[in-house]
């Protein structure tokens, strides 16, 4: 399934600290850490704790929190559907890295060993 130039603009436009929260929301409901949810955005960014609250705090876009994360070199074994998207199909890498972060946090809620998450 291919996305739409606007669909890939709304992703690379969106602010990082608005969806933040609700990552933490999904996650704790189903009785996961924020600590994992950072170890699973780590793993996949670079990011830190530290460096993640720093591009929170800055209201960086999607766009810009991909453009300096240094990509696992693993991501691309993470494959599925996620929003009604073969992640696996989708041609535009930063709305792909961006259902690489929702597959793996979607993932994580719902109860897979870390391990598998983070496709070790």
């Amino acid at each position: 399934m291919k996305t739409t130039p606007e669909h890939d603009q709304r992703i690379a436009k969106m602010i990082f600290a608005s969806v933040y929260p609700h990552y933490i929301k999904k996650v704790e409901t189903k009785g996961r850490t924020i600590e994992e949810l950072h170890q699973v955005i780590e793993w996949l960014t670079g990011f830190d704790t530290q460096k993640l609250q720093e591009l929170i705090d800055e209201k960086v876009t999607f766009e810009t929190f991909f453009k300096n994360a240094k990509l696992n070199p693993n991501a691309h074994l993470i494959t599925g559907t996620i929003c009604g998207y073969k992640i696996e199909e989708i041609e535009t890498p930063l709305t792909k890295q961006a259902r690489y972060l929702d597959k793996l946090i979607d993932e994580l809620a719902k109860g897979k060993k870390m391990e598998k998450i983070l496709r070790q």
